[in-house]
């Protein structure tokens, strides 16, 4: 099939060379991915716009799945807007920080432990003043998952993949927040779905820390009840 714009890698290369004639060659490195990243978010934001006038028109998600050549499960994860729709503010950054995380420690891949420095991130969040409760500074948190982590390797510019613990984690945030009768995801119900897995390096790190679920909840009620006015 051929390319249905009217440009190439030739065009590519020719636009970066004459963008700074004088640049050396690792700026030209630099200036290629700040192309090629602009590139993959038009192109997300292209095949975005198309899977909503999809679904609008009636298409099912195994349909638009058929077309992209992926499982439906996989472009509704990708597409689907309800994933972080009743997100908070700040549980969304918390997500947004949990992926730069991952890349600055050159991780291929977002775990729960991601999450959990994500949320570590967020330190107005509920979730994160219940962890400070019980510890002398959140560093300390973030220093025992930095030691359970692998060392990195190679990381791909573009977006960076939820493991499957994470991903579960992120489901079990919102099954944490139905459970408690809340009409939104926020930092607390991350932090609550990160208990799920107890195999999973966020859960491992925070039970060696003396965090447990019972307590971590009662905690987060204690926060919710004391921010609405309600103890």
């Amino acid at each position: 099939m051929s390319s249905p714009l009217d440009m190439n890698l030739g065009d590519l290369i020719t636009r970066v060379e004459k963008a700074n004639p004088q640049a050396t060659a690792l700026e030209q490195v630099s200036m290629a991915q700040l192309v090629a990243d602009t590139l993959d978010n038009l192109g997300d934001q292209l095949v975005g716009h198309f899977v909503t006038r999809a679904r609008e028109s009636g298409a099912t998600w195994s349909q638009i799945g058929d077309a992209l050549g992926v499982s439906k499960q996989a472009v509704q994860q990708r597409w689907s807007p309800e994933v972080f729709r009743k997100y908070t503010p700040r549980a969304r950054h918390a997500v947004v920080l949990a992926q730069e995380r991952a890349r600055a420690r050159k991780h291929s891949y977002i775990g729960t432990e991601h999450l959990l420095l994500g949320l570590l991130g967020e330190p107005e969040g509920l979730a994160a003043q219940v962890l400070a409760g019980h510890v002398d500074s959140l560093a300390e948190i973030e220093r025992a998952v930095d030691a359970a982590m692998p060392p990195g390797g190679e990381t791909s510019p573009g977006k960076i993949p939820f493991t499957p613990r994470a991903k579960e984690a992120l489901e079990q945030a919102h099954s944490r927040s139905t459970e408690l009768g809340h009409d939104f995801v926020g930092t607390e119900h991350l932090l609550l779905g990160l208990f799920h897995d107890p195999g999973g390096v966020a859960a491992r790190v925070l039970a060696d820390l003396g965090f447990d679920y019972d307590t971590v909840r009662a905690d987060v009620l204690a926060g919710i009840a004391r921010l609405t006015g309600k103890d």
